[in-house]
């Protein structure tokens, strides 16, 4: 097994990282029809060698770029696509996900009917959308037209783009003649999502300023679409208070982290700065 590794340079590629893949494409695509002879040190002879491609390892922006969907705004997933029940937020103006989990319980399960603890009001009762198969998605793929590649090819979208499907371009790596058959295409990087999540989550427990997802944005959102009356911000006449979120640390706590060998006190810096030793 060989793991090859792309890296374009300081900035994103795009749909252009197709370009970079062309050589590695041509050479699997030679090694899986014509093979190669190679020789077996073990049995001490040749034989005829096949290679194929099992999959890409990539975060989740990057599967966009490798898979040919885009993974942005309310289409981004590449398995519910123009099904899901993503929305855009009226005040902080991104897409959200927020209460698209539960379509996938149990026909019978209590949350389906909770109207308070999810989307304010609102039961679920759509099941969740059928997961389309390779010869499918390749069915798919195959009537869009071709993308111009390169720097000067500008931004080309396809008709309807972002409205019933996030297709940017037909991928490379639909060229392998295996490709429709395989179960699994892409795999997610684990490691950069958990620190992504980590962070986004640590900066608003910790109350950070400017990257806290605690916002008055989201505040007003919260008003709108959950049942948490105690989140809400509240007016006076000469100001607006947010109050506190349950899951904000006391000033004290934050002072607090745990490593290998339990509990140990930080000092804070000047400017309100933490200094964070991780053990």
């Amino acid at each position: 097994m060989f793991l090859s590794t792309f890296i374009p340079g300081p900035r994103s590629s795009g749909r252009n990282l197709d370009v970079c893949c062309r050589p590695l494409i041509d050479k699997l695509s030679q090694l899986w029809s014509s093979r190669a002879l190679t020789y077996d040190i073990s049995r001490k002879k040749n034989f005829l060698m096949r290679a194929a491609l099992m999959w890409t390892i990539n975060h989740f922006l990057d599967y966009g770029m490798f898979s040919g969907w885009s993974t942005h705004e309310k289409l981004a997933c590449p398995y519910c696509m123009e099904n899901n029940k993503a929305f855009t937020l009226a005040n902080g103006g991104k897409a959200s996900f927020f209460d698209c989990h539960r379509r996938f319980l149990p026909l019978n399960h209590r949350y389906r009917k909770n109207r308070k603890y999810f989307f304010v009001g609102r039961v679920e009762k759509d099941v969740a959308s059928p997961r389309l198969s390779g010869e499918e998605l390749y069915d798919v793929v195959s009537e869009y037209g071709d993308i111009v590649f390169g720097l000067q090819s500008g931004k080309q979208k396809f008709p309807d783009f972002g409205l019933t499907y996030n297709w940017v371009n037909r991928s490379i790596f639909w060229e392998f003649p295996y490709w429709k058959t395989d179960l699994l295409r892409h795999n997610l990087d684990v490691m950069h999502i958990e620190k992504n999540m980590f962070e986004n989550i640590f900066n608003t427990v910790m109350d950070v300023k400017g990257k806290t997802k605690d916002n008055i944005k989201a505040r007003l959102d919260i008003a709108l679409y959950c049942n948490r009356k105690n989140m809400e911000l509240v007016y006076d006449e000469s100001r607006v208070a947010k109050p506190k979120a349950s899951f904000l640390l006391e000033k004290n706590a934050q002072l607090l982290v745990y490593d290998d060998h339990g509990l140990s006190v930080l000092k804070t810096k000047p400017r309100g700065r933490v200094e964070v030793c991780l053990g």
